[in-house]
């Protein structure tokens, strides 16, 4: 055989077997992934770009735990189960029947989060909005000094700066004094804190990472991460929201950050805890490997009622494991039985098909729908595709606003001046299907007003975006945020 020839004979088997790997990935993508939008943008990644896309979609596409991370629950008993499930369903029935007022037109969001995560409904709490990381660390601290049993802390990014040091050296006073301390981060948002980690060991701190990062170039390292905020002191007292622990959360003279830090968080005192609690030990349980199980010291009975509150709290969580995206679901009902006004903050805002079209429709019926987005952002890209969506939703009679003082980090909803939303959850897909979240949802007047006062308040440190104006960038511009679009599902 000539040299020429051999040259064909290899170049025809390459390809051969090029065109099947190309196939085979494109089977897998079809395969395990649920939505039809980020299917087709893998598709075309792996069809236009092999040899990059493949690589891309192994590392951060493909799902290589779900199973696994499912099978983490900590009631394994199933006839136990059966009755926690049953006695949280007849309670939180008696709530809606007897206090339909505090739900209004959002007793479908209750059941809907009911129905599919088993969601208690509690009625005995008392909520507080914390605005920023200077409101939120000193209650953190004092609660965390008053602890009596145990301390249960979860965040995506703990820092090992000054204010990561002085929660790092509570913990450590309270293990020495008997308290049980437990912490998960996630392995890739709290990379920096290996040996802050290893103190607390050393000091009685039980500490482990999420999702272990072992070889981060061959592991879907961006997803699949613990993107919560959760802390649960006693089974009593419980932080969710989206503030992590870091010196840049907090606007502060003494600390140097690059600019101005907005967000929020929720403290939550009484059985509305429980929810937050239940994450909690399945998430240590995964991260661990131990078998933690429902316990007193965990779920305490007999919360002052009176001391506690009457706020009705309900939590929604959604991940990797998830089987329906309850979280997003969660804000599109809400959204879609609003009847006067909806105001959406969020830090990186690309919404699903489904909440695009429920924002829409809500607006087009002619009520007032406001959303709030960073116009100093730490990320241009996430930008740059947020943008793609503000015509169609000006056209649609939506008012969007981008916050001018710093960035706006806070997670948060308001419909009606009712029901409220604070949680890790943003607005896009990664949260949505891929990460790990936690949201509280609130049905109280009072708590609403609140947040809906610090959103007209962040409007006042904001512009907005002029439907005219913005219809005159220029085609480049407009083409580059076409562009960028099509990664969105990818984002």
């Amino acid at each position: 055989m000539t040299l020429e020839g051999l040259i064909n004979q290899w170049s025809t088997l390459f390809l051969s077997v090029y065109y099947l790997i190309v196939i085979t990935v494109c089977c897998i993508v079809i395969y395990n992934t649920k939505s039809p939008a980020k299917a087709s943008a893998y598709l075309l990644l792996v069809t236009f770009l092999p040899v990059a896309g493949i690589f891309v979609y192994f590392s951060f596409g493909f799902n290589y735990r779900k199973r696994e991370i499912y099978s983490k629950k900590i009631i394994k008993d199933d006839n136990l189960l059966a009755q926690v499930i049953r006695a949280v369903n007849d309670n939180s029935r008696k709530i809606l029947q007897n206090k339909p007022e505090a739900f209004g037109n959002f007793d479908s969001v209750a059941k809907m989060v009911l129905k599919n995560e088993n969601s208690l409904i509690s009625d005995t709490n008392r909520v507080d909005l914390l605005i920023n990381g200077e409101q939120k660390f000193p209650r953190l601290l004092e609660d965390m000094e008053a602890a009596e049993k145990n301390i249960h802390l979860e965040y995506y990014i703990y820092e090992d700066d000054e204010t990561g040091n002085a929660i790092a050296n509570l913990l450590i006073r309270k293990a020495r004094e008997g308290i049980a301390v437990r912490f998960v981060y996630d392995a890739f948002g709290s990379s920096g804190i290996k040996k802050l980690a290893r103190r607390l060991r050393e000091n009685g701190v039980e500490v482990y990472p999420f999702y272990k990062i072992i070889f981060s170039l061959l592991a879907n390292r961006v997803n699949n991460r613990n993107h919560r905020k959760i802390v649960v002191i006693d089974g009593k007292i419980g932080y969710v929201g989206g503030i992590n622990v870091s010196d840049r959360y907090i606007n502060d003279s003494r600390f140097e950050n690059d600019y101005y830090w907005r967000d929020a968080s929720i403290r939550i005192a009484g059985t509305g805890v429980y929810n937050l609690q239940y994450t909690f030990l399945s998430d240590w349980n995964f991260a661990s490997g131990q078998t933690l199980q429902p316990e007193e010291c965990f779920f305490p009975s007999g919360l002052n009622r009176e001391k506690a509150g009457n706020t009705i709290v309900q939590t929604v969580v959604s991940g990797a494991d998830s089987k329906i995206p309850s979280i997003m679901l969660s804000m599109a009902q809400s959204i879609a039985v609003s009847r006067k006004e909806v105001l959406l903050t969020s830090p990186y805002f690309i919404p699903d098909e489904t909440l695009l079209n429920a924002i829409k429709v809500v607006a087009l019926s002619g009520i007032a729908v406001k959303v709030l987005v960073p116009g100093i952002s730490d990320s241009k890209i996430v930008n740059a595709v947020s943008a793609s969506y503000y015509k169609e939703l000006m056209e649609a009679g939506v008012a969007v606003y981008r916050y001018q003082k710093g960035f706006v980090h806070a997670k948060t909803m308001v419909c009606d001046g009712q029901f409220s939303m604070v949680g890790s959850a943003n607005m896009d897909y990664r949260s949505f299907d891929l990460n790990f979240e936690a949201n509280a949802i609130i049905y109280d007047t009072t708590i609403a007003e609140a947040l809906r006062a610090q959103f007209y308040k962040d409007l006042d440190d904001s512009e907005q975006i002029d439907p005219v104006q913005w219809r005159k960038r220029s085609r480049m511009q407009k083409f580059k945020e076409r562009l960028v679009r099509l990664a969105a599902p990818l984002m």
